[in-house]
């Protein structure tokens, strides 16, 4: 199941992506080329000041999981990914790191973060979940080429997440990786990652996808239709990263999902909060 073009060869090549990656203010461009794309990265939206004060926290929240909980290694042991990473390979993981550190509910709800995703999803920013991970040194896992869509549906298809990098991201340190374009596929069966789908695996490799190298500061926005994953990190270095999951207030997230919602507004109103929803949270 070889690749031998290279997915973007039609769509857009990594030049054509410098209005995201010369600045962190906002584009006149931004939000067509992230509707035509999937995908958005600003480059350093975060200060050297403001990641170095999150990493401190990050890193006290490992210590502490390392210390107090059970079972940290995410790693999802795709059959997707068996031939490209080592059996003991590993992802430090939590959900919801607002509920570790008051300094990273502060990040999450950061205006220059905010103003982003108010130009990609509207006024009314809700937090569906927030998660950390840790790619460690030479063991780091693989993500299997996937979309976020089928673990938190939603009616509109308003849901997408943030990526802040707070170290680092290399190809060799298993930097995220995207198929450009890939949105417009729509709800994709069978695409969480762990069973094969023609549609994505006959046609696309982990390699073949386009890596976003990116630094401290830098900030991947991505649409939960995309195609993403990412290869193992096989580098010297820890890949330190926070997601950050949202979507509209007006959108309805279906029943059926499972995934813990926590319903945080962010930003605007949530006109889909009932009574019985706030009280499941």
């Amino acid at each position: 199941m070889q690749v031998k073009e290279k997915i973007f060869q039609k769509l857009l090549s990594l030049n054509d992506y410098a209005f995201s990656l010369k600045g962190s203010q906002i584009k006149k461009n931004d939000l067509s080329l992230f509707k035509q794309n999937g995908f958005l990265v600003k480059e350093s939206l975060f200060s050297k000041s403001e990641i170095f004060k999150y990493v401190q926290d990050y890193d006290k929240i490992i210590s502490q999981l390392k210390e107090k909980s059970k079972n940290i290694n995410a790693s999802w042991k795709s059959p997707l990914t068996k031939d490209v990473e080592p059996e003991n390979s590993k992802v430090f993981h939590t959900h919801h790191v607002q509920s570790y550190s008051s300094r990273m509910l502060s990040m999450i709800q950061n205006k220059k973060l905010l103003d982003v995703f108010e130009l990609l999803i509207g006024p009314d920013i809700i937090l569906h979940h927030s998660k950390l991970f840790l790619k460690p040194p030479k063991v780091g896992s693989a993500f299997p080429l996937h979309q976020d869509w089928s673990y938190f549906p939603t009616k509109n298809n308003s849901m997408i997440a943030a990526v802040v990098h707070l170290s680092n991201s290399t190809e060799s340190m298993g930097c995220f990786r995207i198929i450009p374009g890939s949105n417009k596929y729509g709800k994709l069966e069978k695409s969480d990652g762990h069973s094969f789908n023609s549609k994505i695996h006959n046609k696309y490799t982990l390699e073949s996808a386009m890596p976003i190298i990116a630094k401290k500061g830098d900030v991947l926005f991505f649409d939960a239709l995309s195609i993403h994953g990412s290869l193992p990190n096989v580098s010297n270095r820890p890949r330190k990263t926070i997601l950050i999951q949202v979507y509209s207030g007006k959108d309805e997230v279906f029943s059926e999902n499972n995934h813990t919602n926590i319903q945080l507004v962010l930003r605007g109103f949530n006109y889909q909060a009932t009574r019985e929803s706030v009280d499941n949270i």
